[in-house]
C-alpha cells in the first residue's frame, strides 16, 4: 500500500512537470523579428508583438499650407500630399540640392506647391545642386541630376509652381484667379500696381512630370507666373515633360534669363496679359503645340515684352510661333531649326499689337522656302542660313551641366 502510494505521487509530479514545459513552450513567439521571440516557443501561439515600424526621416510630407517662416533642406524629401499654399507675410526657402515631389492627382486632388501675394520664395540652387521638382514616381534623389527611372516624356503626374505677384496685369478687373486653381481658394489672386514686386528668389530649379487637369482646358504650367513684378529674380530654370504650357505669364514685369522647356504637351513659352518683361537666353526643345504663344493684352491693360537670344529646336511642334491681333513684342537674335511641313510662325498683329523682330535666323528644309514658314510678313525679319550656321541663339554652355537635358546629351548641336 505504501509503495503504491508512492508510485501515485510520482506520476502526480510527472504530470505536473509536464504540464510545466507544455505551458513554457506556448510562451513567446516563432517569429525571428517578434520582440518576444523564442526558439521554444509553440508555433500555434499566435502572441507575437513586433516593435513600431521605423520612421522614415528623410521625408516630409506636406499636408497644409505653409503659415510661417519655413526652410526645406537638401537631407530630406518633401512630398507635397495636396495644394499647398505659403501664404502672404511668409517666406519659404529651399536649400540647394533639395528634392521636392508632387503626389499623382488631378482635379481638385491636383498637388502644387503656390507662393501666393505678398508671400516670398527662397529657392536658390546652385549648379552644382540644383533644386528639383518632380513626381512621387521618380526615384530621383538629392545629388542626382538626370532621373534612374522616369522618361523625360512623361507628363501629368502632379502640378507645378505657380508664383503669384501685385504687379499690372491686364485683365477684367486688378486682380483676378490663376488658372489651375479652384476659384474658392483666395490664395489662387494674383495682380496689382506695383510693378516692382519681390516674391522671391528662383534660380537653378528644375520641374518635371507636371501638368495635372483641374478641369476642361485648365492644366498647370509647369512654371506660372502671375501678376509677378521684377524685383522677382529666376534664372537657370528648366522645365521637363510638362502636360501643358512650359513657362506661361500671366501679365507681370519679371524676367527669366537661362531657361531650357523641353518635351511640353502644349506650347513651351506662353504670354498673356500684356506681360512687360524680358525672356532673355533660352532654348525649346520638341513642344506638343506653339513654340511660342505670344498674346496681347486682354482688357484696357497696356504692355510689350523682349524675347531674346533663343534656340528653337522645333521638333514635332505642331506651329512655332502663335500671335494675335494685339501681340505687342520684340524678338531678337532668336534661331528656329528642325522645321517640319506644316509648321509656321503666324501673320503679323493687325490689331492694336505690333511685332519688331531682329536678327532672326531658321534653317529651312531643302525645297522649301522661307514663305513656307514664317507668314503675313513674319518673313522680312528672317534669313534663311544653312543648318549649323547660325550666328544667332542661346548660349548653351551656361545650361547643360545643371539640367537633365543637358546632362542627357539633349541639347548637343545648340
Amino acid at each position: 500500500m505504501k509503495r503504491s502510494t508512492i508510485k501515485l505521487g510520482a506520476l502526480l509530479l510527472t504530470a505536473s512537470l509536464a504540464m510545466t514545459t507544455v505551458s513554457c513552450k506556448k510562451e513567446g513567439c516563432t517569429d525571428p523579428t517578434a520582440t518576444n521571440y523564442s526558439d521554444e516557443a509553440d508555433e500555434d501561439d499566435g502572441s507575437c508583438t513586433f516593435p513600431d515600424a521605423p520612421v522614415d526621416e528623410s521625408e516630409v510630407i506636406v499636408s497644409s499650407n505653409i503659415t510661417s517662416n519655413t526652410t526645406w533642406t537638401a537631407d530630406k524629401t518633401y512630398i507635397l500630399n495636396t495644394r499647398v499654399s505659403v501664404t502672404a507675410g511668409n517666406t519659404l526657402t529651399i536649400e540647394p540640392g533639395t528634392v521636392i515631389k508632387g503626389e499623382v492627382g488631378s482635379g481638385p486632388n491636383a498637388t502644387a506647391l503656390i507662393i501666393a501675394r505678398d508671400a516670398m520664395i527662397m529657392a536658390e540652387g546652385t549648379a552644382a545642386a540644383p533644386i528639383i521638382f518632380t513626381t512621387v514616381a521618380d526615384e530621383i534623389e538629392s545629388g542626382q541630376i538626370e532621373s534612374p527611372n522616369m522618361d523625360p516624356t512623361l507628363n501629368g503626374l502632379w502640378g507645378g509652381l505657380i508664383v503669384l505677384g501685385n504687379a499690372p496685369i491686364s485683365a477684367d478687373a486688378q486682380s483676378v484667379q490663376i488658372e489651375g486653381i479652384p476659384a474658392s481658394d483666395q490664395n489662387g489672386l494674383y495682380g496689382g500696381t506695383d510693378a516692382a514686386d519681390n516674391s522671391g528668389v528662383i534660380t537653378y530649379i528644375s520641374i518635371r512630370h507636371g501638368g495635372a487637369n483641374i478641369g476642361e482646358g485648365n492644366e498647370i504650367n509647369g512654371l506660372t507666373l502671375g501678376g509677378v513684378g521684377n524685383g522677382t529674380t529666376i534664372e537657370n530654370v528648366e522645365i521637363v515633360a510638362n502636360q501643358d504650357d512650359g513657362i506661361e505669364w500671366f501679365g507681370g514685369t519679371v524676367n527669366v534669363t537661362n531657361a531650357i522647356v523641353w518635351n511640353t504637351g502644349d506650347d513651351a513659352v506662353d504670354t498673356d496679359q500684356a506681360w512687360s518683361g524680358t525672356l532673355d537666353n533660352f532654348i525649346v526643345v520638341n513642344p506638343g503645340d506653339e513654340c511660342m504663344e505670344l498674346d496681347g493684352p486682354e482688357g484696357t491693360g497696356t504692355g510689350s515684352h523682349t524675347i531674346q537670344n533663343g534656340s528653337v529646336s522645333a521638333g514635332g511642334a505642331d506651329g512655332l510661333v502663335d500671335l494675335d491681333p494685339n501681340s505687342d513684342l520684340t524678338m531678337n537674335n532668336v534661331y528656329f531649326f528642325n522645321l517640319t511641313t506644316g509648321q509656321d510662325f503666324d501673320e503679323l498683329p493687325d490689331g492694336t499689337g505690333s511685332f519688331t523682330g531682329s536678327n532672326l535666323e531658321a534653317t529651312i528644309p531643302t525645297g522649301d522656302a522661307v514663305t513656307d514658314y514664317f507668314m503675313g510678313g513674319s518673313d522680312a525679319f528672317v534669313t534663311s542660313v544653312a543648318s549649323g550656321a547660325n550666328t544667332v541663339g542661346a548660349d548653351a554652355s551656361v545650361l547643360t551641366s545643371w539640367s537633365w537635358a543637358g546632362v542627357s546629351g539633349s541639347l548637343s548641336g545648340f
